[in-house]
């Protein structure tokens, strides 16, 4: 069984035609990707030679019928993408610590335990209820005896305290005047 597709003919003068409009207008839809509206360009004239009654159709010119079919593949394009999830490269992979590593997490968690030592009782016994016995605020304020904002106030507190002192955290710069030297006078 054969499937009558466009004379190639037809299809250059096509090409010639309207295929520089074709691009600009793709180029558009994908935002001044080149190399996507070249293959957007493509595949819309490969629907061109699959359906080769389009050209016997009722209008003047191709041109509506062929930015109607790229328009379409572009938002179909485009959907697709944003249903997958973004690619990485290979840097990325090479950058990122194996999860099998036992190395890795042993020393992370030494590090963890002993950022956790050098908190103050009140903050380490927020934490601990919440974040290593799963209680909510309110529950480790009833356990401990404290209003519930008092938790949450030592749990921000605390996990600040954290974020300071664990590796790879790199502190904001302070504004100049904020600094005790910028304070005193000269």
């Amino acid at each position: 069984m054969t499937t009558a597709t466009t004379d190639e003919r037809a299809l250059e003068e096509l090409q010639r035609e309207h295929g520089t409009a074709l691009h600009g207008f793709l180029l558009g839809l994908t935002y001044g990707d080149r190399q996507r509206a070249e293959d957007l360009v493509q595949e819309t004239l490969v629907r061109a030679w699959l359906h080769p009654e389009a050209f016997h159709g009722p209008y003047e010119s191709m041109r509506p019928w062929l930015f109607t079919v790229a328009r379409r593949l572009a938002i179909d394009a485009r959907r697709s993408r944003l249903a997958r999830p973004a690619e990485i490269g290979d840097d990325a992979l090479a950058a990122t610590p194996d999860p099998a590593d036992a190395t890795e997490s042993a020393v992370a968690a030494l590090d963890v335990r002993a950022a956790v030592r050098g908190l103050s009782p009140e903050h380490r016994a927020v934490l601990e209820r919440i974040y290593f016995h799963g209680l909510t605020v309110k529950e480790a304020a009833d356990d401990l005896g404290i209003p519930a904002g008092t938790v949450k106030s030592r749990s921000h507190y605390a996990l600040r305290t954290l974020s300071g002192c664990l590796p790879g955290y790199s502190r904001p710069r302070r504004h100049a005047l904020s600094s005790p030297a910028a304070r005193t006078p000269q």
